[in-house]
Parts: C-alpha cells; structure tokens; sequence
C-alpha cells in the first residue's frame, strides 16, 4: 500500500461521505464524552436509547452528580457494565467541576485523567468534539487497516500511529468516521461485503467475497 493508493481510497471515501461524523446522538462535548463512556462494549443503538431520556433530565457536569449515582444506573441499565459506567461518569463529572470549571478539556492528558476515560475514548472526543486529527482505533478500524492494508499492524496502538503517519493530511480528520462506518457496514468481520465495496479495487485484501 503506497500513499498514492492511499490517497485515492480517501479520496473516494470523501467522495461518497462528506461529511461524516459518529453515530452518537449529542449536542456538546460533555454529552459525547458520557455517550463514548457508555459505549464500550456496547452499541451506538443501545447507548442513543439510554442516552435519550438520560440527557433531558441530565447533561452537565452538575446536572449529573445531582442525579446521582443511583438514579444515573437506572437510565443506563440496560447497557453492558452499566454499574462501573454509572460510577466513572458520576467522578468525571465531579473532576470536570472541580477542576475545569465544568467543561470538558480539549486535551489528551486532561481527558485521560478522568476515569473511565483511555486513550480511545480520548481520541473519540478530540476528533469528534473539537475537530483534531486524531485516530480512534477500535474493532472496526483495526479491521480494515489490517484488511486493506492501509496501515497494517499487531495491535491498536501501532496501528493508531500508522494511520495518522500514512492517511493523507487532508482527509486525516474524517478518516476516524469512515473507516469506523465502512467497517461496521461493508468491510463487516464474518462477511466482507466486497462486491459492494467502492474501494475494493485498490484494497489488498487477499481473500475478497465478491456476493
């Protein structure tokens, strides 16, 4: 995979999608922060339905530790480790009051400081909320870096590293969203959709399902 082959991939990924973003449902960086928190191991699906009723009765900082631990578990319980969640949102929030005057920080150590808050969710925030060229790898995107070769590597790290090293400058902000979208609805784990894929010729994916 060259930067040539590279570029024509994002190329046509902007092309299809100008304007891509994630699929959480927010209006500010606090609402995505909590949203990103909630989804690990969780679906975007699951999360907007939580999320929902949870942000018309809390969706700052304060509003949030006033709701409480308890009642912030009964609007998220029916997401995966909902009880842990519950608890780091509750201390996030608390940290973002004392420490940031109750807005979300806009830089890496600041957001990995919080808890419940790694390096992807980092990530997820930087690019999505305040428009940074970060890389966000989770199952999807190291899928398809690996598949097509557009940044192969052993684990999420290296292949964060290499994706912001090789994809092309211009297309590096909105490249966390399509290759997030492209993973999740064409280059899928069991079954690539390869026939319908509209990168497919210069993807150097050996084993392409052409149904």
């Amino acid at each position: 995979m060259n930067r040539e082959k590279r570029t024509r991939i994002f190329e046509r990924l902007q092309a299809n999608d100008p304007d891509p973003t994630t699929e959480l449902e927010y209006r500010t960086p606090y609402e995505l922060l909590v949203s990103v928190i909630l989804s690990a191991q969780a679906t975007d699906v699951s999360v907007n339905k939580a999320t929902e009723a949870l942000y018309r009765v809390a969706n700052t900082p304060q509003a949030m530790v006033d709701l409480g631990v308890g009642k912030l578990k009964r609007h998220i319980q029916s997401i995966g480790l909902f009880n842990t969640k519950a608890e780091n949102i509750i201390r996030t929030s608390r940290i973002l009051i004392e420490k940031h005057n109750g807005e979300v920080p806009d830089d890496r150590e600041a957001l990995e400081a919080l808890p419940g808050v790694g390096r992807k969710t980092a990530n997820v925030v930087l690019n999505t909320a305040f428009g940074q060229p970060t890389m966000a790898v989770d199952t999807h995107i190291f899928r398809v870096a690996n598949r097509t070769r557009i940044a192969a590597g052993k684990n999420v790290r290296q292949v964060e590293d290499r994706l912001v090293r090789w994809i092309p400058k211009p297309f590096l902000k909105d490249a966390h969203h399509w290759l997030i979208l492209h993973g999740r609805y064409v280059c899928t784990a069991r079954k690539p959709r390869c026939g319908a894929c509209l990168i497919e010729d210069l993807c150097e994916f050996p084993d392409k399902i052409e149904d």
